[in-house]
């Protein structure tokens, strides 16, 4: 985009809408629509409790408790229900009735996974955005179209159906968090007794962790993204061990377009591993 025009459409948008041409809103939306903007926010928040009728705020209905017993409870479910699974597509029927979870009842669609099964690298998103809910799948928007083609600059596709060439795609969280808000602890609890199971039924031979929310969920560790891509780790879970690798975010990227030298970096890495396997 040229300099000139976007510094045009900035002053655009510090405009008070009502003294924008009809051609200047469209402009300053194409702006924002560019710039990865996708909910419409009011600039005053409204109050869903308020009385119409008075003008006062009305009792807010009880908030779900999410510490605690309750939360503990939930997880454990998702533990119980997790380990009973015995296929990739027992967990996605599993998940798609699993009402514990509240993103479950905000979310359009379940976006578990992408890819072929018998892939052997297996990548690990964060959760999903507005696309991927209507989708219901994980990484179909801007990152994902970045993802696709960082992963055929290696020589691999989630749409091939050859094992050496495929990936296996899935995420941290399996429901979009509203306004894609960051999930709760308890949310996250209870997607991930399932992401680990998924792990041991698939068996991939690699783990690609793209971001710091599924590198941290899956290892423990607190390290920041910058500091933790590009070096390999052993994951375990039950009886499987596997290969970890950490690179950056799509969405990072979209964001940070000098930073891609580093996820090309991690590519690298894990070609070289795939190709002396």
């Amino acid at each position: 985009m040229a300099p000139d025009r976007d510094t045009s459409r900035q002053r655009d948008m510090a405009r008070p809408m009502s003294d924008m041409s009809p051609a200047a809103a469209a402009a300053a939306l194409e702006w924002l629509a560019e710039m990865g903007a996708d909910e419409v926010i009011g600039e005053v928040a409204v109050d869903r409790f308020a009385d119409r009728s008075t003008g006062k705020a009305a009792a807010a209905p009880a908030a779900p408790v999410i510490a605690g017993g309750p939360r503990v409870e939930a997880a454990g479910d998702a533990r119980s229900l997790a380990s009973a699974c015995r296929s990739l597509a027992d967990i996605e029927r599993t998940l798609s009735s699993f009402d514990a979870c509240p993103l479950r009842k905000t979310a359009t669609n379940l976006c578990f996974s992408d890819g072929n099964p018998a892939a052997p690298v297996m990548i690990v998103g964060e959760a999903p955005g507005r696309d991927e809910d209507i989708a219901g799948k994980p990484f179909v928007g801007r990152s994902g179209q970045l993802l696709d083609r960082m992963l055929a600059a290696i020589g691999l596709s989630r749409r091939s159906d050859d094992p050496a060439t495929s990936v296996f795609i899935t995420n941290t969280i399996f429901w979009r968090p509203p306004g894609n808000r960051e999930p709760t602890e308890a949310e996250t609890l209870m997607c991930l007794p399932f992401l680990l199971r998924a792990i041991e039924i698939q068996k991939p031979r690699y783990i690609l962790c793209a971001g710091k929310t599924s590198f941290q969920r899956l290892t423990g560790r607190s390290d920041g993204i910058l500091k933790a891509r590009g070096a390999w780790l052993r994951f375990t879970v039950g009886e499987t061990s596997i290969p970890l690798l950490a690179t950056l975010h799509p969405a990072y990227l979209l964001r940070n377009p000098a930073h891609k030298r580093l996820a090309w970096r991690d590519l690298l890495t894990l070609r070289q591993a795939l190709d002396a396997h």
